[in-house]
């Protein structure tokens, strides 16, 4: 089943001489429940296909069909609607507000889509910080920080959860531990991960690899055995 249809997606930036394309005509239908990497270099449209995923930015032409809707169609209230209601975001800054503590902080999205605080305990508690809860960000390491903006994300339930190199800045033990709390949400949640990596290390842990280059997907992997993140070598 899939969870995404997408049909002939192009994006264009400037015009005329100045035109750069960072999508081209991509055609593929995304799998749901599934950990999906999206592989590529630097430029080859890896944050590109995922802003037009999560709705923060439109094609140029193409459609995303969602639950027999097409995303791309939707105007700007709309867009905020679905990115609140379906998605979480975990990106490779924090983004968490230095004057809240750590619940709070997840407690802020929850109200956004009116869950209760008790959501946002268990979501600190499923990333393993339930003991931290009551610190602001300036107390929190780099790779706990980095989970409260996961359990920010999951809070509201999502049933997408968009990645942008989460594990970029961390290093290997703690770019683990991230990995490893990203794949028990999916499991916990039965969340579709779409997770955009430059990393052929980390795309071993997926489900479905999608490799990208030059703003096209190039190749569509089926990983039979994907490797649990402890297994991953940097």
């Amino acid at each position: 089943m899939s969870i995404f249809q997408i049909k002939s997606l192009s994006k264009n930036y400037g015009a005329g001489e100045s035109t750069v394309q960072a999508l081209k005509n991509i055609s593929i239908d995304l799998p749901k429940n599934k950990f999906i990497v999206v592989l590529g270099e630097s430029g080859s449209g890896k944050s590109t296909f995922l802003n037009m995923i999560g709705c923060m930015d439109k094609p140029t032409t193409g459609e995303i069909i969602f639950e027999g809707t097409d995303i791309t169609k939707l105007n700007k209230v709309q867009m905020t609607d679905f990115r609140k209601e379906k998605i979480g975001f975990v990106f490779q800054s924090y983004n968490l507000l230095p004057d809240l503590s750590a619940l709070e902080n997840v407690e802020f999205s929850t109200e956004i889509v009116n869950h209760s605080s008790e959501e946002a305990v268990k979501a600190v508690a499923s990333v393993g910080l339930k003991g931290r809860m009551h610190h602001f960000p300036g107390q929190l390491s780099g790779g706990e920080q980095q989970r409260i903006s996961i359990a920010r994300a999951i809070a509201k339930a999502p049933e997408i959860l968009l990645c942008d190199e989460p594990t970029g800045a961390l290093d290997f033990e703690t770019g683990i531990r991230i990995l490893e709390v990203l794949k028990q949400v999916k499991e916990a949640h039965n969340s579709t991960v779409i997770f955009i990596t430059h990393s052929k290390e980390i795309a071993k842990i997926a489900d479905v690899v999608l490799r990208m280059r030059s703003g096209e997907i190039i190749e569509y992997i089926e990983n039979e055995t994907p490797l649990a993140p402890s297994e991953v070598e940097w």
